[in-house]
């Protein structure tokens, strides 16, 4: 069962008003409206946004996605077909850590069949049919951006581009933290409570270096190294 967000906010107020008008606009094209995110997580707080989810019977119906402000509030609008979303349940990704938690936590306003309660089943089954072997390939993945953004930045540090070196850093400290993600099965709730929890947030070029050398120790340990040959790109 799914627990009600908390209409007392005024994000979670706003979040009902809009589902009220979807509903009445398009009542035959619209199966299931849900929110993911803060108001999900039932601890939203001012500058929070809303995260709308609009799940369609056929493509090209509904409302049309968008993000804008909204009283105030930022609204991220996103709409699907309920066979794409279920497809995309079951995709396991490189940056699964960031997008699991919306299959498992969006919260309904708007489900008179079950749609999010099927959302949650068919990724939790797609988990459990997963080895290990998928989720080290997809680290793999991020390991090779991580290590490309701080390489990078390691070269604008030389050129004392400060500013663009501190992008490419941010970027290296996401992919690092994927790959625990990854690595554990652990997801997160979005790119800042990623490098939180995995401890990267505050990294700095050398300390990312030696991350990074160690991540590249266990995917080696797990079957595979990094870097190899070129017959090792086609395996």
């Amino acid at each position: 069962m799914f627990e009600e967000i908390d209409v007392t906010s005024p994000r979670g107020r706003l979040a009902v008003r809009l589902n009220d008008v979807i509903e009445r606009r398009w009542p035959a094209e619209v199966q299931a409206v849900g929110v993911h995110g803060s108001l999900a997580h039932g601890d939203d707080r001012e500058g929070s946004d809303v995260n709308l989810l609009v799940v369609t019977y056929r493509a090209g119906t509904g409302p049309k996605p968008a993000l804008r402000r909204v009283d105030g509030t930022l609204v991220d609008l996103e709409v699907i077909t309920g066979d794409e979303g279920l497809r995309r349940a079951r995709e396991l990704t490189s940056r699964w850590p960031l997008d699991a938690d919306r299959y498992v936590t969006t919260r309904p306003l708007h489900d008179p069949r079950g749609w999010f309660g099927r959302l949650r089943d068919t990724h939790l089954a797609r988990l459990a049919e997963a080895r290990p072997p998928e989720f080290t390939t997809l680290a793999r993945h991020n390991w090779a951006l991580a290590s490309a953004a701080h390489t990078r930045a390691v070269r604008l540090a030389e050129w004392y581009e400060t500013d663009a070196a501190l992008v490419m850093i941010a970027e290296a400290r996401l992919h690092a933290a994927l790959i625990v993600g990854l690595l554990t099965r652990t997801y997160f709730r979005n790119a800042a409570d990623a490098v939180k929890r995995t401890g990267v947030a505050g990294a700095d070029i050398q300390e990312l270096g030696a991350v990074l050398k160690e991540h590249a120790e266990e995917l080696a340990a797990r079957g595979r190294p990094v870097d190899g040959d070129l017959t090792a790109l086609f395996d």
